[in-house]
């Protein structure tokens, strides 16, 4: 099965990283989606991603689901008009469990090319913050980081520095994954596109190494915005 061929049929893929299909032919290739855990279920929205990975896995490919303990609690700015609320960690926790259930419904946990699941939450809560913004925020300058739409749709309204990082601790979450598991695929709605890049920025800038990024088309409401959890 060729897995771009068979995305761009079914009209799922919006955006592709130059090689991967190189990387795709030359071996079998593990590959994530992350969701951050604002809500105790998926939703429509998240059933593209969930499609990319069940795709993934029937090419031959490793699948790997993030769920974001660490980065629920931040939130992502991407496709939103304003700041998330943030939760506490008890409901983090039930949500990731509820999550991680659903998803077990769909991909194949067991087999040569077996899906994974892995929490952000146990490599972050290792890391201070001055470790991070000397190990990691001096590869990545502000202005990469300005240049992002999940960041400029947000700055006439104000965002914090919460949210502005962000995309700072999902590109480290990749860089993680690339350098201990040898993942070397980040997946995603189309929103997702400039976070994914700040992962492969950080991994080529930071490792030496080479990463790719995909993603596909999102489930948008009627008004054409995104349909989120939050929403």
């Amino acid at each position: 099965m060729d897995l771009i061929e068979e995305l761009k049929w079914r009209g799922m893929l919006h955006d592709i990283m130059p090689g991967l299909e190189e990387q795709l032919a030359k071996e079998s290739t593990a590959g994530y989606v992350g969701f951050d855990p604002t809500a105790d279920s998926l939703h429509i929205g998240n059933l593209v991603p969930v499609m990319l990975l069940l795709h993934w896995q029937r090419a031959g490919h490793k699948p790997m689901v993030l769920v974001g303990g660490a980065t629920g609690m931040v939130g992502d700015p991407s496709g939103k008009t304003k700041e998330r609320q943030l939760l506490d960690l008890d409901v983090m926790r039930h949500n990731l469990n509820s999550q991680k259930n659903q998803l077990q419904k769909f991909l194949d946990f067991e087999g040569e090319n077996a899906a994974r699941v892995v929490n952000n939450f146990d490599w972050f809560k290792e890391i201070n913050f001055l470790e991070f913004i000397r190990d990691v925020g001096k590869h990545i300058t502000v202005n990469y980081m300005m240049s992002k739409d999940s960041v400029k749709n947000r700055l006439e309204e104000g965002m914090s520095f919460t949210e502005f990082t962000y995309q700072l601790v999902q590109g480290y979450d990749f860089y993680h994954l690339w350098k201990n598991e040898n993942c070397k695929v980040q997946m995603g709605g189309s929103d997702q596109w400039g976070n994914i890049l700040t992962g492969t920025e950080l991994i080529r800038k930071k490792g030496s190494g080479h990463a790719f990024a995909l993603t596909a088309p999102l489930i948008t409401k009627a008004d054409g915005s995104k349909f989120g959890k939050s929403e």
